[in-house]
């Protein structure tokens, strides 16, 4: 009897140890809900300043060139002049083109000469045919040598004016008020016509052109407000305006141009200097910015993504997946140009252990 009572005990013993097992293994199949840090996404009211570097540039540069082909006899300027239109900046051997000149000179006075004696022969031919003593062959050959005269009288006027012209040619002078930007050629080096020798900056006020990410460029307005700094004058900061908000990329970058020209002048600004320029720039729509940790933002094949937190209950929610578009990492964190607004629950905490609808649990604090 005591046999079968101990028999009893121990297989309801191991009976109840193998339910307790199947109760686990049970338990442990189920969703695991993972704890989280978070906080709520908080949107700034500041505008942040973005500072991008470009160069300095005249608002018109003009490269002038001569519009015949010679020698450089001399050049009068040098780079940083200040020259005022009308003003001689280089000149050509003008030899071959004053010989031309001469040529066509006497080719008219040659002409003239001809049409001079066709004419009076026109007159007496004609004269002759009214009297009778010579025929209506004899006047029309006298009227054509004249008129044949005439054209080649004035042909030889326009050969005159063309040889004319490019002898003035060979004095370049400047069209515009303006500086020296650069000088391309040398004394004594031969040009072609159209080949650039100087180029000249022009221009009541400088402008500075900047290449902004593709994430900002649609916080750029034209007519907006920056400031602009040189390393080459230091303590001096000039205010400037957008004037020119590029709509395409170049050269295959992701950046786009954009160009400000300054308020005010100064004679120390000169083409080609590095410049600072400084835009105060808030998120789109809101005009707020947001920033959030670091260590919140992912990345991987897909793109940058953030994790917030959905269908909350108590402390339990479901992470959520969200794609994001950044801006500048500052001080503070990343910032966030798309994709997260105020109120969302942020992870920040964990988000590698997570994928799109993981169950999580939040816990206070960061």
């Amino acid at each position: 009897m005591r046999k079968n009572t101990q028999m009893f005990v121990g297989l309801s013993f191991w009976l109840a140890a193998g339910l307790l097992g199947c109760g686990q293994e049970a338990q442990e199949s189920g969703p695991r809900i993972r704890p989280v840090r978070y906080q709520e996404v908080e949107a700034s009211g500041a505008a942040r300043v973005r500072t991008f570097s470009g160069t300095a540039q005249a608002s018109q540069e003009s490269n002038l060139s001569f519009r015949v082909g010679g020698a450089v006899e001399r050049i009068a300027v040098e780079v940083g002049d200040r020259v005022e239109a009308g003003t001689e900046i280089a000149a050509l051997d003008p030899r071959d083109y004053e010989l031309t000149a001469g040529q066509s000179e006497a080719q008219l006075s040659r002409e003239e000469a001809n049409l001079r004696s066709a004419s009076a022969n026109f007159d007496r031919t004609k004269s002759l045919y009214e009297n009778n003593n010579a025929s209506l062959t004899d006047l029309d050959g006298a009227r054509a040598r004249f008129e044949s005269g005439e054209a080649s009288v004035n042909a030889a006027k326009q050969a005159l004016e063309l040889a004319r012209s490019r002898l003035t040619y060979t004095h370049l002078k400047a069209p515009v008020d303006g500086s020296i930007a650069a000088i391309r050629v040398e004394e004594n080096e031969n040009v072609r016509a159209g080949q650039v020798v100087v180029t000249l900056a022009s221009g009541s006020y400088p402008e500075v052109q900047v290449s902004i990410p593709e994430a900002l460029i649609s916080r750029i307005q034209e007519g907006s407000a920056t400031r602009v700094t040189f390393s080459a004058i230091p303590g001096a900061e000039f205010q400037a305006t957008v004037t020119e908000v590029g709509v395409t990329t170049s050269g295959g970058r992701t950046t786009f141009p954009v160009t400000v020209r300054l308020d005010d002048t100064s004679e120390q600004i000169r083409s080609g200097m590095a410049a600072e320029v400084a835009f105060s720039l808030s998120s789109p729509g809101s005009g707020h910015s947001i920033v959030v940790p670091a260590v919140a933002v992912g990345e991987d094949d897909a793109g940058r993504f953030v994790f917030v937190v959905e269908d909350v209950e108590g402390e339990i929610g479901t992470a959520r997946r969200r794609t994001v578009s950044v801006g500048e990492l500052v001080t503070s964190g990343m910032e966030i140009v798309e994709g997260l607004e105020a109120g969302d629950i942020l992870v920040v905490r964990g988000i590698n252990r997570l994928a799109d609808g993981t169950p999580v649990r939040l816990l206070a604090g960061r």
